[in-house]
């Protein structure tokens, strides 16, 4: 299933995410994509809002790479910008995946493979600051 939203502000970058991730069950994979600057780091904080956690508490992570949040679901937030795509599988992604788990990685695009249902977003910056979010999965076909 595909949709296509529009932001005009972090604010509503934040509900559009909030109003995505509160469907979540178990397990969910969501892979952000776009270029610097686009939203990214603030969707993540209405994801974690979603499931129950604190958006206070995401910062980009950037230089650590993986940042944990607390939630009804554990929140393994990943960046990639920073890393190698031959250095990739050293990070044990895969390890993170259980139903215990939402796992959310930005610059996903350098992933070696996809995964199974995962969701992915593409956010687009299209204006000072409106932002284009495309959420496409086939997961949330039985949604």
């Amino acid at each position: 299933m595909n949709f296509t939203h529009y932001s005009n502000s972090e604010g509503e970058t934040e509900r559009i995410a909030r109003d995505l991730s509160s469907t979540f069950i178990e397990g969910e994979i969501v892979l952000l994509n776009g270029s610097l600057g686009s939203g990214k780091t603030v969707f993540v904080r209405g994801l974690v809002e979603g499931v129950g956690g604190d958006p206070r508490q995401v910062t980009s992570p950037t230089f650590i790479i993986i940042h944990e949040y607390a939630g009804r679901l554990s929140i393994k937030h990943i960046d990639l910008y920073r890393v190698r795509t031959n250095e990739i599988d050293e990070l044990g992604i895969e390890e993170f995946m259980t139903s215990k788990n939402l796992v959310v990685i930005e610059w996903a695009d350098r992933l070696p493979r996809t995964f199974k249902d995962s969701i992915t977003v593409h956010l687009k910056d299209v204006g000072e600051t409106k932002r284009e979010i495309k959420i496409n999965s086939k997961a949330l076909n039985s949604t």
